[in-house]
């Protein structure tokens, strides 16, 4: 199986002053994989790639690839202890790093591949199957049991050609990558699929100096397409003028629940098609998404899938063409399963449908979702799905950003509890709020406790993280 990188464009990393064009790219490659080979790196071995968001990143994932070893692309912040129980799980050969701070905790022998030798007469060729495993991904478990995502190179591959029918011209481009290269999102909807179209991918510093420097790296970098998530637009809009050169055609929004409020507000900023989407790590990203000037604007919304079948699975167990449940997935991208957890796997794999926790609408137009199912607060039977609520307390005109959550109860069991962001400026009043809601919502789901705060806690992906809301709101005092 050959990588097919003859079409690949180049990498353009800000942070290192640097740009590699496709030739220098497969130079690249083609020495890294020599170097690893010499290391007897093949077929079935697992490499743990510690580092990421670099062209270096890129010239490595390819040489393990060209190998036809597995490559676990891990989150180079994790610390020796966690690193230890990443690698404890995932029994990697070997360890690529990019400095000597990323080498601690791998308990296998670790190597910068950054001073390799190019060998331009390699033929970049993996020995790979299309169903061997191409990435390993872990969506949690670094401090306790990994869950770690399988994906195969058809799967992966089969993600990216229906990315590619998807979103057409805009890819290739120029994309602006704003995100980790560990997860789905980042690695292969952001980085991946463009590059593989024949695009440019420009890696940007990410953090609050991306947010504030947006619109002129758009204008500067040329840029036509980009996917990145809510908390980076919440601040870019606070922080960044609109950018002015006109060439961003095509932006994604996804990881997060998406307001409709926030979605119109990133479509009149860029002047782009703004795409709602949803994607999950185990569906290879992507699995559809909701434009904003074909589809239309509304919380939730998420647009048909691109590629495979989108339908819900009632209570029973049925799986229905249409209605509400929890959102089930088949497609030509789904994982092969967590890596040696095959009671995980089974828990979410039922005859060829993945179920993706989320609860939502399937209908002629597309989905709709209306939150996950963990996240459901049940109020003496009464269910209420916290997303939707989140979407409804940010429609207020004072409120920047809102968390509902559950809070345990004697009587009811769990009730609603609420914390807000207001915006800056703003001096915040709880009980407007409070009074906002009530006019729009069943008292069952009227949160009952609300908490003012400063900032609301996301996890590293970007998605707010309503367990460590709880525990740092429920000692403090309530409204």
């Amino acid at each position: 199986m050959r990588i097919a990188l003859a079409q690949c464009g180049a990498i353009h990393d800000l942070a290192a002053g640097r740009a590699l064009a496709a030739a220098d790219l497969h130079a690249a490659i083609a020495g890294r994989a020599a170097a690893l080979k010499a290391k007897g790196v093949g077929r079935g071995a697992t490499i743990v790639i510690g580092h990421g968001g670099s062209a270096g990143f890129f010239a490595d994932l390819f040489a393990v690839w060209a190998c036809g070893a597995t490559a676990a692309c891990i989150d180079a912040s994790l610390t020796p202890g966690e690193r230890a129980t990443v690698a404890a799980f995932a029994r990697p050969v070997l360890a690529l790093v990019s400095c000597p701070a990323e080498a601690d905790g791998w308990g296998v022998e670790t190597l910068s591949l950054a001073g390799t030798p190019p060998a331009a007469d390699l033929p970049v060729e993996a020995a790979s199957h299309l169903d061997d495993a191409a990435l390993v991904l872990f969506t949690s478990g670094t401090t306790g049991a990994p869950k770690g995502v399988v994906l195969t190179f058809r799967a992966l591959f089969a993600r990216i050609a229906l990315n590619h029918a998807a979103i057409g011209d805009p890819l290739r481009g120029r994309t602006l990558v704003t995100l980790p290269t560990h997860f789905g999102h980042g690695l292969i909807g952001n980085a991946l699929t463009p590059l593989l179209a024949g695009g440019d991918i420009v890696l940007a510093p990410r953090g609050l100096g991306l947010a504030k420097d947006l619109a002129r790296l758009i204008d500067a970098e040329r840029i036509t397409f980009m996917s990145s998530v809510p908390t980076l637009w919440r601040m870019a809009l606070k922080l960044s003028s609109p950018p002015a050169g006109g060439t961003l055609a095509r932006v994604h929004v996804g990881s997060a629940p998406l307001s409709a409020a926030l979605w119109a507000d990133i479509a009149a900023w860029s002047r782009a098609e703004t795409v709602n989407c949803l994607g999950i790590t185990e569906t290879a990203n992507w699995i559809g998404g909701a434009s904003s000037r074909a589809d239309g604007i509304a919380d939730g919304y998420v647009g048909r899938p691109w590629g495979g079948s989108v339908a819900v699975r009632l209570d029973d167990g049925r799986v229905m063409a249409a209605g509400e449940g929890e959102i089930v997935v088949q497609t030509p991208a789904l994982m092969q399963g967590y890596l040696d957890r095959p009671d995980l796997t089974a828990a979410v794999l039922e005859a060829g449908w993945y179920r993706t926790g989320d609860q939502g609408v399937v209908e002629a137009r597309g989905v709709t979702v209306q939150g996950r199912l963990k996240d459901e607060i049940n109020r003496a039977g009464f269910k209420v799905q916290p997303a939707e609520l989140d979407m409804l307390i940010e429609q207020h005109a004072d409120v920047a950003e809102a968390c509902a959550f559950a809070i345990p109860d004697a009587v009811s069991g769990e009730i609603v509890g609420a914390a807000v962001r207001f915006k800056s400026g703003v001096s915040g009043d709880l009980e407007a709020v409070r009074a906002f809601c009530r006019e729009r919502l069943r008292r069952e789901a009227t949160p009952e406790r609300w908490f003012a705060v400063d900032e609301i806690p996301r996890t590293p992906r970007g998605k707010v993280s309503r367990e460590a809301v709880r525990r740092t709101l429920l000692g403090e005092t309530a409204s």
